[in-house]
């Protein structure tokens, strides 16, 4: 986050207010700002959060709550945009509002309101506005304004924000939106809304989308969202965070087709990159009359040792009674309660009618705890039980402890295991509390193609089982298999993807969508097949997309670190389970590096005070010596660190990385892990999100008062703030005293600065705007090394 604004001299600081209030391409266009015109109006800085001083700004304000709430129907959003403001400063603002236009033609029938007061205004076009813009940009020296530049504008007349008052800006404005390769996108950029004096109170959005025809995938990169469907054709996404500081744009993407399933492909490919990155969504038909569920077998596996008693063993009931109660007709199931012995409520699996849902009520209401863990035998029941491979099958374990009866060993735990499971069920693990034997989860789920859920001992355990389990409660299309072909490459120049994530992915449900992650190697149309089992009958789906060329990677720039979040959960997780090798250790830290991914294991890189970041080889012993901590089986320690891996693994948006980089201190442990092998995905946790003061032995506590202080998000982008440089994610490699002949120095607002603006792209220009007044920046442009003084 950038340094706030201060009093400067004798002058007052001029006051802008920045508010985000349109749609545009990845980068920040389409803002709206709040000037000063008071007469006292002076040089200014756009605000920035900021640590409270004994001498603060006389001029300071704070966002209050942002609201937008978008309806898209047929491919033309109406947007209502609102923003409480106060004056929190010693001077009245006289404030007049400028809405950068997103581009020419996109917007019209905009509505001005403040307190429900309409003003009036006036529309600049493109060559007017630039001039403006150049002109705050000379008088008051902020690279923040080079956002703005290059587009038309929207001004309001002047109105008052007297000291200590609030109001309430409202916004509303029509758009029709963009459609690339099916997929319609939503961009609401929320990069200005970082310029103010401190987090935003409240931040929500509301987006619902229409369509003619049904609406099939429905994805957000960027934020966790709640996707309601309430038919079809009608979709309904929010989200909701407290005490935020935006680091990247609100994004929704969006497609519509007819037919059973739809697939959709963005992809991104830098020009530094001798591979592309890519998201595949895949999406069954929403409309029962298209699909319908196919019969599953599910076995509930409950632990009812004595560590269970109290609340825990009364949500087990509960969520074991979720269950029983959303099984479909001709489901098979059963029920296993352990502790030192095994209960099992049939000795064979029982189809789902209303009279087996009635023995297994009563079967779960006579769960009790007591006595110690067989965690072998209750599996082992378990998996024998299942004998038919053509039907998918799940098995849902809960357990809060480690293995005190039978066999105690977790190597051979797992092995039994994967010998037990004759018809590849997935098993779903949820351990439960601190004191769960956390890698022997992991490492049966795993083995199984299954996850885990780790459930703090504060939180509801019925919530999380209830959670997961309805996303998977339906699947659609089983036996699934996914291949990639491109025109002009031959089957023996090897496969056009790989390192795909989840490895395992052979269902598609309900309700849901896929989301897979992977690389490639040569661009262009691609026919992508998905065939599997639909209705009892094998069927082949074949879909015409298109990966992006080396080169193209504005459209969609957050595909690359949503593939390395997940690739360093892979990594973590094999060194976890396999143990640590070199090389594992080396891509771990290298990803992380350039990604800008804190982990447990690489958490000096958000310390400014740490490793200068081109030297490699002692962040490699850093990491090293930090991944020791995965010999932790169990305790919180244990249980912080592999609920962060397991979030990583799948993670679907860069809300969590957002969090763990841009906020010093979260509020509690992170708990849930977010998703697993090729299940959906968990709207209520937020991917790799951290809590570095709680994560105990996983961050020196002296390294935990300062995480965060030396990394910050902007966009697609990452920074490392070290000492008064500010280095771009790609020049970490820059050794600022060893390079020292090869780097151009140049100062800001020079001709040689307003030079390079003029060449750069908007994403270019977007790295420069990141620059605080205080920061020399050290960025690389077009194979130059620039340090911007």
């Amino acid at each position: 986050m950038r340094r706030p604004n201060y009093f400067l001299g004798r002058y007052w600081v001029r006051y802008w207010i920045v508010l985000i209030v349109g749609l545009a391409s990845s980068f920040a266009h389409g803002q709206g700002m709040l000037i000063d015109e008071s007469e006292s109006g002076g040089r200014f800085v756009l605000p920035r959060p900021r640590p409270i001083r004994p001498n603060p700004p006389t001029t300071s304000y704070a966002i209050t709550e942002f609201s937008v709430n978008a309806a898209i129907n047929n491919q033309v959003a109406v947007t209502q945009v609102t923003q409480v403001f106060k004056n929190t400063g010693s001077t009245q603002i006289e404030a007049r509002f400028i809405f950068p236009l997103p581009y020419e033609g996109a917007v019209d029938q905009m509505t001005f309101l403040v307190d429900g007061q309409e003003y009036s205004a006036k529309l600049f076009p493109a060559d007017e506005a630039r001039r403006i813009y150049q002109d705050y940009l000379q008088r008051n020296q902020d690279p923040a304004l080079l956002q703005w530049v290059g587009t038309g504008m929207f001004q309001t007349s002047v109105f008052p924000i007297p000291v200590g008052a609030s109001r309430t800006v409202t916004l509303q404005y029509s758009q029709l939106l963009r459609r690339d390769g099916g997929l319609t996108d939503y961009l609401f950029p929320l990069a200005t809304s970082r310029y103010t004096s401190s987090p935003i109170e409240k931040l929500s959005f509301r987006v619902s989308i229409s369509d003619r025809e049904e609406i099939k995938n429905v994805y957000s990169p960027s934020h966790q969202v709640e996707v309601k469907r309430d038919d079809a054709r009608n979709v309904t996404l929010t989200s909701i965070q407290s005490n935020v500081v935006p680091a990247t744009d609100f994004r929704v993407v969006y497609d519509s087709a007819t037919g059973p399933v739809a697939a959709n492909l963005m992809s991104a490919w830098p020009e530094s990159e001798e591979q592309g990155y890519f998201v595949l969504l895949a999406s069954p038909s929403f409309d029962p009359g298209t699909v319908a569920p196919q019969q599953k077998m599910v076995l509930f596996v409950v632990d009812q040792s004595g560590s269970m008693s109290g609340d825990k063993i009364a949500q087990a009931r509960e969520a074991a009674k979720f269950v029983i109660q959303n099984l479909r007709p001709d489901d098979m199931f059963n029920i296993i309660s352990y502790h030192g012995s095994v209960n099992v409520m049939s000795p064979e699996m029982l189809r789902f009618s209303d009279e087996t849902r009635s023995q297994a009520l009563g079967f779960v209401n006579g769960i009790n705890a007591g006595g110690m863990t067989n965690i072998e035998e209750a599996m082992k029941s378990a998996l024998t039980q299942m004998t038919d491979a053509t039907v998918p099958s799940y098995v849902v374990f809960l357990s809060d402890g480690m293995p005190t009866v039978g066999e105690k060993n977790e190597m051979k735990i797992a092995a039994n295991c994967r010998q037990w499971n004759s018809v590849r069920a997935r098993i779903i693990s949820f351990g439960v509390g601190y004191d769960v034997n956390s890698r022997l989860l992991d490492r049966i789920s795993r083995d199984n193609r299954g996850q885990t859920e780790y459930v703090l001992p504060n939180e509801n355990l019925e919530a999380s089982v209830a959670r997961l389990y309805s996303k998977i409660s339906a699947p659609v299309i089983t036996n699934m298999s996914i291949s990639y072909e491109l025109d002009g490459l031959k089957v023996e120049d090897g496969p056009v993807v790989n390192r795909i994530y989840p490895q395992e992915h052979s269902e598609l449900y309900a309700g849901t969508q896929l989301v897979l992650v992977g690389r490639y190697r040569q661009g262009g149309p691609t026919k992508i097949r998905i065939k599997g089992s639909l209705g009892g009958q094998t069927q082949e789906f074949v879909f015409d997309l298109e990966l992006a060329k080396k080169g193209e990677c504005q459209k969609y720039p957050f595909v690359s670190k949503l593939w390395a979040m997940r690739r360093i959960g892979e990594l973590i997780d094999q060194i976890d389970l396999d143990g640590k090798q070199e090389e594992l250790v080396n891509e771990l830290v290298q990803l992380s590096l350039k990604h800008g991914i804190v982990t447990p294991y690489t958490a000096y890189l958000a310390d400014e005070n740490s490793v200068p970041l081109a030297d490699l080889g002692r962040q490699l012993a850093l990491a090293d010596q930090s991944l020791s901590q995965l010999s932790v089986e169990s305790g919180a320690e244990g249980f912080d660190g592999r609920s962060f891996k397991q979030s990583n693994k799948l993670a679907e948006n860069l809300q969590g990385l957002q969090q763990r980089n841009a906020a010093p201190a979260m509020g509690g442990r992170s708990g849930r892990s977010g998703q697993g092998a090729g299940l959906p995905g968990n709207p209520g946790a937020s991917p790799g999100q951290l809590d570095p003061a709680a994560a105990g032995g996983l961050i020196g506590s002296e390294q935990s008062s300062r995480v965060a202080s030396g990394i910050r998000q902007a966009g697609s982008q990452t920074f490392y703030k070290r000492g008064r440089h500010l280095f771009a994610e790609n020049a970490v490699d820059v050794d600022l005293v060893k390079n020292r002949s090869q780097i151009k120095v140049i100062k800001r607002f020079s001709d040689e600065w307003q030079a390079l603006v003029s060449e750069n792209t908007d994403i270019e220009n977007q790295i420069l705007a990141e620059q605080a007044e205080d920061e020399d920046l050290v960025v690389r442009l077009r194979g130059v090394v620039y340090q911007i003084e």
